[in-house]
């Protein structure tokens, strides 16, 4: 059996399985953001720093984001896979992509936890 080692998962079987359920955490993530920015009124400061620094949103949070960063290495390996032919030049965007993900996931835990 021939596997990727640019691919997230082991087949793909996996990287469908890791594709829903990290739209389904990004789903769940949006929804709730909107339902308490629907039904907080107002809408201060003071209530966003009071949601995001409670340790159960600040883990929701980087659940969130690890699964965005995991779905956007999915969608795009698939696309540099589809049209980008060239070897050297795939690896090259792929490196870029891994280097600017794992830079917003760094980013994201100094945002998340500095509050």
């Amino acid at each position: 059996m021939v596997t990727n080692a640019a691919s997230f998962g082991r087949s793909g079987v996996h990287d469908f399985i890791m594709l829903r359920a990290s739209a389904v955490v990004l789903a769940c993530y949006t929804v709730f953001l909107v339902a308490f920015a629907a039904f907080s009124t107002p809408l201060t400061y003071e209530a966003w720093h009071g949601l995001f620094a409670a340790l159960p949103m600040k883990v929701f949070t980087l659940l969130a984001l690890i699964a965005l960063l995991i779905h956007a290495w999915i969608g795009v390996w698939q696309v540099l896979t589809d049209y980008v032919k060239c070897v050297s030049l795939r690896g090259v965007l792929q490196f870029v992509f891994v280097v600017t993900a794992f830079a917003y996931l760094a980013s994201g835990i100094l945002i998340v936890w500095g509050v």
